[in-house]
């Protein structure tokens, strides 16, 4: 009987054990210790003593519970680890929070927060559902002190980015110094109030990158804002503060976090099979993000060769330097200007608007009276609308026009020049008519268009006719299989369980901004490449067969044919295609790290190529060539294998790709025949 009722004692006392390691909160006369957590109500986060990394020191952290490999998003004593495992994380009765280095019984960090009537009002800490480690008093629900105005490298739903312009506190981002160590990094990133409110990082000193003014969808520049995105997005700016915040419309939908790596690399992260995907992501080193690339009055487009280039109307400042492609130097004023009566402003469409740190703003005045309050101030050197949603809203620039880049999703840039570089109607009237010698000008050349798109149009027309002869068009699945050679296949129906997404036309039109030009990754052979978001967040890349590709049709067999039957970790997976039309396409996952010569030949991105990454990356395509020649189903030589068809996920594994060359053998069969030049020329 003594047995039983110790075996009882023993049971209680281990489910109460049990529920005070799992509780979501805690009171003045409770501690957490090494080994110990708090859990919130949903167990979706989970707060304990980690160690990051290979490193040994503890430190208190917030983390998500169900994710592997651990995830932390918040550390409190950053700067400060503790050595041993003595770590002990409580309560004080005037509300801050403590970690304690229990070795020495020195306090490492403190919330510093500080009760008004500590005496009558017990403080209670809670870990909520969002990530949120809050004080309260016991039975209130409004928050004394809160973890997420305090961010480190992580935002996540529901946290502020910006300022109380009350009491000064500023909700800023920063790396980590690495992935070993959560002490403060390189890379901090804030919201810039000197001018109308942007976001900024930079090293400590220099601007790295500018995600630019908010413009009613999303921070100018920046092509995250989707219809029916996942996301909901705020900006609020009065005269108590300024931030952004963003909160997933169903929460049960999946988990998101704002990143920056120790990199300074900036990522928008879903969580989605098992694993962390970019939804969207700006880097220092890519082309057009790097602040003021091209220098003042310069403007970058990434899908150009050079990217920089003068805006309209301003010419190299120094020649010698631009043939050499250093642009820092920027560019000058073609023709001075005459202000006030010989000058007019030139209309710049999809440009990410220029640095606001040099800007005059008002939130309320119409473009007509914006143009008007520039046309009347011979220093202003540039105005545009704040919000492109309903056009309202004023920002004058004076000054040269820093860190200009051609994107989507913007408003229009309105620069003053002298009348002779004004290539359109200049914008300096915008609610006056056009004199009648106008008007007749501007039938003239109505008249002309019209002519030449008539003409346009019938040849057009023809040649579409005579194309559709041509094209090789794959209207349904089953048609598509019919066009592989089945007997090329050594293995039958049956064995082949690889099944393919077909993706409509509009989704993949969607997912791409309409094939815009921003979203253009590269050409080839077989046509271009997009970058695509789905709806479900997944980033993918489009293969998009060229109408006037002579071998795009026979490469669009053979990737079907080889990728779609080949499942290895070393090649580009194959998602799906889509014919619908004249349009044929073919759906891969995406690279984040694009592809290896953009990493070897780059001066700036091939210092991530280390000899560890170097070898890790040979040793993957080594990998991929011997499931190819021996371990696959079909025994396959690739025969364009080269750095620009080998690509890099976002944890810098290679993956070949472009199957379009390659060539099939039969299990006894050693040499192939073909009429065509191999490889790239």
């Amino acid at each position: 009987m003594e047995a039983l009722h110790k075996l009882l004692l023993f049971g209680v006392l281990f489910s109460i054990l049990a529920t005070c390691t799992s509780q979501d909160t805690m009171t003045v006369d409770q501690v957490i210790r090494d080994g110990d957590t708090l859990v919130s109500a949903r167990e979706v986060y989970e707060l304990g003593f980690f160690s990051p990394g290979s490193s040994k020191n503890r430190y208190l952290g917030i983390w998500y519970k169900n994710i592997l490999p651990q995830t932390v998003v918040w550390v409190a004593n950053r700067e400060t680890p503790i050595t041993d495992s003595s770590g002990v994380f409580t309560l004080a009765t005037n509300g801050s929070l403590l970690v304690i280095a229990g070795s020495n019984n020195t306090v490492v960090w403190s919330s510093n927060t500080s009760l008004v009537s500590p005496t009558t009002i017990n403080p209670v800490a809670q870990l909520l559902d969002m990530g949120n480690l809050v004080v309260r008093r016991n039975g209130e629900e409004s928050f004394i002190w809160q973890s997420f105005d305090y961010p480190g490298d992580t935002f996540l739903p529901g946290m502020k980015f910006g300022k109380d312009l009350v009491s000064g506190l500023d909700r800023r981002y920063r790396s980590w110094k690495s992935l070993d160590d959560p002490s403060p990094g390189e890379f901090v990133g804030f919201m810039d109030t000197n001018g109308f409110p942007q976001l900024i990082e930079d090293n400590g000193s220099i601007p790295l990158m500018r995600y630019g003014p908010w413009n009613g969808n999303s921070f100018n520049g920046l092509s995250y804002h989707q219809p029916n995105s996942p996301f909901k997005h705020e900006f609020v700016f009065n005269d108590k503060e300024v931030y952004y915040m963003y909160t997933i419309v169903n929460t049960n939908s999946f988990i998101s976090r704002i990143y920056v790596n120790p990199q300074g690399d900036f990522y928008r992260l879903t969580w989605i099979e098992q694993q962390w995907k970019p939804y969207w992501q700006a880097k220092p080193d890519m082309q057009c993000f790097a602040y003021g690339i091209c220098g003042p009055n310069g403007m970058c487009n990434a899908s150009n060769s050079p990217a920089c280039s003068c805006m309209q109307g301003f010419e190299p400042r120094n020649p010698d330097e631009w043939s050499a492609s250093v642009w820092s130097s920027g560019c000058r004023r073609r023709t001075p200007l005459d202000c006030p009566t010989k000058d007019g402003f030139q209309e710049f469409i999809n440009v990410r608007l220029p640095d606001t740190r040099r800007s005059w703003y008002n939130m309320t005045m119409t473009l007509d009276e914006c143009a008007s309050a520039c046309k009347n101030n011979c220093s202003c050197i540039a105005y545009s609308n704040i919000y492109i949603t309903n056009g309202s809203g004023c920002l004058l620039w004076f000054g040269d026009l820093v860190d200009v880049a051609t994107v989507i999703q913007s408003q229009p840039l309105y620069v003053r020049m002298a009348q002779s570089d004004i290539t359109n109607v200049p914008v300096t009237e915008p609610t006056s008519k056009p004199s009648s010698n106008k008007k007749r000008g501007i039938i003239v050349v109505l008249l002309s268009i019209s002519s030449c798109l008539v003409i346009v149009i019938v040849i057009l027309a023809i040649v579409y006719a005579w194309s559709k002869k041509r094209r090789y068009i794959v209207k349904t699945p089953d048609e598509l299989t019919k066009t592989i050679d089945e007997d090329s296949i050594m293995e039958s129906q049956h064995d082949d369980d690889t099944e393919l997404s077909y993706f409509s036309l509009a989704e993949i039109s969607k997912s791409t901004n309409d094939f815009s030009e921003d979203k253009k990754l590269g050409q080839g052979g077989f046509g271009p490449v997009y970058m695509g978001m789905l709806d479900d967040g997944r980033e993918i890349a489009v293969k998009k067969l060229s109408k006037t590709s002579t071998q795009g049709v026979n490469e669009f067999r053979n990737e079907l044919k080889f990728i779609a039957k080949l499942q290895h970790r070393n090649l580009v997976k194959l998602l799906g295609y889509c014919n619908e039309g004249d349009e044929s396409m073919l759906i891969y996952e995406y690279m984040p790290n694009r592809s290896l010569d953009l990493l070897i030949f780059d001066k700036i991105r091939s210092v991530k190529l280390d000899w560890s990454n170097r070898f890790h990356i040979i040793h993957g395509i080594v990998r991929g060539l011997l499931y190819l020649h021996h371990d696959s189903r079909l025994k396959i030589v690739h025969r364009d294998l080269k750095a620009s068809n080998i690509l890099l996920d976002a944890d810098m594994n290679p993956k070949i790709s472009d199957f379009g060359l390659a060539r099939m053998f039969r299990d006894q069969e050693n040499a192939a025949n073909t009429s065509k030049v191999v490889g790239t020329l």
